[in-house]
């Protein structure tokens, strides 16, 4: 049901996104598992062999995504410093692809890229809450773009999530709270108050 709103709403979306395949969550440090997670934002298949991801290093290739293979319009997929097999059963998760056990880890503050087959760079989302004062900690708590911000690097758009917000998000198994897998683009004002009730929470 989920996926299906997805399509809805993306149908809307891809005209305005930079990318075709975006930057649409990321958890830096977690209970279980940090995570990034890419969606196709467009009305196309996207295919992802040769595609490879890269932190501040910034260097094309670190990472290969090839084995996501094409990528349907919605569709969102996942990346994991855990096996992907392990992720799976701890977030509950049903036919979406992961690449498990990637070592190039994220920090505090850092940035994540993300190339095409030609060496691109297709998307990048730069963050830090000590380098961007007032801006989302994603720490057990999954950071998600608000409308406009998906595929513009501007961490300034960017909410926590909680339980039961519009983005989908819930409780994982070991306790850190998101919506992997699935991406669900939250109407502004709802993601608002998503912002000002976690950001002081999450201080620490």
């Amino acid at each position: 049901m989920r996926n299906a709103i997805s399509l809805i709403v993306l149908a809307g979306l891809a005209g305005t996104a930079s990318a075709q395949i975006a930057i649409t969550e990321y958890m830096y440090s977690a209970n279980f598992a940090e995570y990034v997670e890419f969606t196709n934002v467009s009305n196309a298949p996207v295919d992802m062999t040769g595609w490879s991801y890269d932190d501040v290093s910034r260097e094309p290739g670190t990472l290969d995504l090839s084995a996501f293979g094409v990528v349907a319009p919605g569709e969102s997929v996942i990346i994991t410093e855990e096996p992907a097999d392990d992720f799976i059963t701890v977030w509950g998760l049903s036919g979406v692809k992961v690449i498990g056990e990637y070592t190039n880890n994220l920090g505090r503050g850092d940035e994540i890229n993300l190339y095409d087959a030609g060496d691109n760079l297709v998307d990048q989302l730069t963050y830090g809450d000590e380098d961007f004062p007032g801006t989302i900690r994603a720490q057990d708590f999954s950071g998600n773009p608000m409308p406009g911000a998906v595929g513009n690097n501007d961490i300034a758009g960017w909410v926590l999530a909680f339980e039961g917000d519009s983005f989908g998000s819930f409780l994982s198994a070991f306790g850190d709270v998101g919506n992997p897998g699935t991406y669900i683009p939250a109407p502004a004002p709802i993601a608002l108050l998503g912002l000002g009730g976690l950001i002081a929470l999450r201080r620490r």
